[in-house]
């Protein structure tokens, strides 16, 4: 019998590109809130999110933000529907804080 090769999904390649490159992750979320702000997709915002979130580890931030792993997993799931707190508090342990920006009223 041949060996059955595995495949890596697309958001396994993704975060493990992010975990030898963390140096990178601050782009990565600046453009992510950037099509979100274009686009308003919040289910491609939080797969970005969940992802990063993998990266820097669920299980240590659940320990900083207070909401529990299942909590963080829930939040940021297809479906999620996280109140601003949890969202505010993830990117809060990950490193990040959420900050107003003005828009350009031409760029409109």
């Amino acid at each position: 019998m041949a060996n059955k090769r595995t495949y890596k999904t697309l958001d396994e390649s993704e975060e493990a590109y992010y975990r030898s490159h963390p140096d990178e992750i601050d782009g990565y979320l600046t453009t992510a809130f950037e099509e979100y702000a274009k686009d308003g997709c919040t289910a491609a915002l939080l797969a970005q999110l969940r992802m990063i979130a993998r990266v820097k580890g669920v299980s240590a931030l659940a320990q900083e933000t207070g909401i529990t792993r299942n909590g963080i997993q829930k939040a940021l799931s297809e479906n999620g529907n996280p109140k601003f707190e949890s969202i505010n508090a993830i990117m809060h342990a990950m490193g990040y804080r959420l900050t107003p920006q003005k828009l350009d009223a031409r760029a409109e």
